[in-house]
């Protein structure tokens, strides 16, 4: 069966489907995008991503193309066309395609609206979190605004690629000061001394993740301490564990940093627990 997507208002074989050159993502990265989770065939979380899509379209000063109701319909029909049960959707919205000009193009300029779904291994994501995975640490050379979901993640790509060629799956990045703001395509957490949940504070510095604020629910609903601040990469290598979170991870639990082990060496209690409990807690619209 060919994969279907959806461009600018119909659907269209993945492998014929494109969009101008002219487009502002392709030539700026003036866009934003979120990922949203299937699982058992319906959209995890779905609101708060599409609530996190509208705040990024209001900070770039960016229209969205589609109302939210009728969004919600091409999402679904995505996943009903493509037959993901277990997987994801992806959609992009850019300012449009206009001639090369750093200035927003004239007003009126219709917006690019792109998504397409694809079907994940569950089997597979539950056994990497069995295992637990490894990250390095980085300089954080983003942009100040890494709070907006853009399509600007050359940063994050360069990032990701060094973790790869060092044997590890993510990046943390680490500021200025020290502090390990999040990583290159997911938010950070240790679990400290105390066995409080530890993760940077959802400011300017970090993408505000979808899941990361659902974990909050689930961790007062386990009775865990959770305290938002900025760790360093030395309390992270002391923790008694360490995991990430995001949309395609879920909790994925850390068991090495810099190649130094975390805890035990392997993936714990806390974020196993945190993992098995997550679809529970997280809202899943059909």
């Amino acid at each position: 069966m060919s994969r279907i997507a959806y461009v600018n208002g119909r659907y269209i074989r993945h492998a014929d489907a494109g969009v101008s050159i002219d487009d502002r993502a392709f030539l700026f990265a003036d866009g934003i995008y979120e990922v949203i989770e299937i699982f058992d065939g319906k959209l995890i979380d779905e609101a708060g991503h599409l609530a996190r899509l509208e705040r990024s379209a209001r900070e770039l000063r960016l229209t969205l193309p589609l109302a939210q109701g009728v969004l919600k319909l091409v999402l679904r029909e995505l996943a009903a066309r493509n037959r993901v049960t277990d997987g994801h959707v992806y959609l992009q919205v850019t300012r449009g395609a206009a001639r090369r000009d750093h200035f927003f193009p004239k007003p009126g300029t219709p917006a690019t609206f792109v998504a397409f779904a694809h079907r994940s291994d569950r089997a597979a994501a539950e056994a990497k979190a069995r295992a637990g995975i490894k990250v390095i640490s980085l300089p954080d050379i983003r942009w100040k605004r890494p709070d907006i979901k853009t399509t600007s993640l050359l940063p994050n790509v360069l990032a990701k690629q060094q973790a790869r060629e060092a044997g590890a799956y993510e990046a943390w990045l680490v500021d200025a000061d020290g502090y390990v703001t999040e990583g290159a395509s997911s938010n950070a957490w240790i679990v400290d001394g105390q066995g409080a949940l530890v993760t940077h504070p959802a400011d300017s510095a970090i993408l505000s993740g979808i899941t990361r604020a659902r974990l909050f629910q689930i961790a007062a609903a386990q009775g865990l301490a959770l305290v938002e601040r900025p760790f360093t990469l030395e309390e992270a290598f002391s923790a008694g564990e360490a995991f990430i979170s995001g949309a395609t991870t879920l909790v994925m639990p850390v068991v090495a940093i810099d190649g130094r082990t975390i805890g035990s060496g392997a993936p714990g209690p806390v974020s196993l627990g945190l993992r098995a409990a997550f679809h529970d807690y997280a809202p899943a619209s059909g």
